[in-house]
């Protein structure tokens, strides 16, 4: 890694391609998912390495609930799991957890653990992690612009406007990962990646390494970020 300069700030991740790595060995759905989680778990002890300030990971979103019952609540399951079971990893880590989304349609015993994992790492330093759990990027606009509107509000800028967000003092993703091979956002993050770079690569979430992080990483280590302006020649 000795190669490696201009670290993104801040890294968001579609986990993408759970179910399609678990039907190809003939495992069911809950498997790949249970197998996701361990490359959470890779990406953040990496991300840490490296020097990573920020990780964004899409988990749920508010379409996912048309999903098979089973594979929603095994999807909770699994995080509550995690949580539980994890604080001492991320607290060891200097990791802060945090959760991003509409938490009303959440189940009493997943709002406890997320509380919990939300307390326990608060004072975490070295890298923020946030899970977008029920998470739809237009809603959080919609409801962004419904809390102005309920505050009698005429007019905002854009940051008056991203004091309501979710989680506001997160800065804009520098990189946006997407596993599987799949090649669009999917309702996620829709204010904060405007000028974020997307990459995108086959390999499925639950087989994501270190070595594609840093493909990733050189990748977005190549492109020039102008932001709209003229760079000089």
């Amino acid at each position: 890694m000795e190669n490696l300069y201009k670290i993104p700030q801040h890294v968001a991740f579609i986990m993408d391609g759970n179910g399609r790595w678990a039907k190809r060995r003939g495992l069911s759905r809950v498997e790949g998912h249970r197998q996701g989680v361990e490359t959470v778990e890779r990406v953040i002890r990496f991300s840490k390495k490296v020097g990573i300030r920020y990780l964004t990971l899409f988990a749920f979103s508010t379409e996912n609930w048309q999903r098979p019952k089973e594979e929603v609540n095994a999807i909770f399951s699994l995080l509550i799991e995690y949580i539980n079971t994890k604080i001492p990893f991320l607290k060891d880590n200097d990791v802060k957890l945090l959760f991003s989304g509409r938490r009303e349609d959440l189940s009493e015993d997943v709002l406890t653990a997320i509380r919990k994992g939300e307390e326990e790492t608060k004072e975490g330093k070295s890298l923020t992690v946030v899970v977008t759990l029920n998470y739809s990027g237009r809603a959080e606009i919609v409801d962004a612009v419904n809390r102005i509107v309920n505050e009698g509000k005429k007019f905002i800028t854009e940051e008056d406007f991203r004091n309501y967000l979710y989680i506001p003092n997160v800065p804009d993703p520098d990189l946006v990962i997407r596993t599987s091979g799949e090649e669009r956002i999917s309702n996620f993050l829709l204010w904060q990646i405007a000028y974020s770079e997307l990459y995108f690569t086959d390999v499925l979430w639950p087989d994501f390494s270190e070595e594609d992080f840093l493909k990733a990483l050189y990748e977005y280590q190549s492109r020039e970020r102008r932001f709209g302006r003229v760079l000089d020649e």
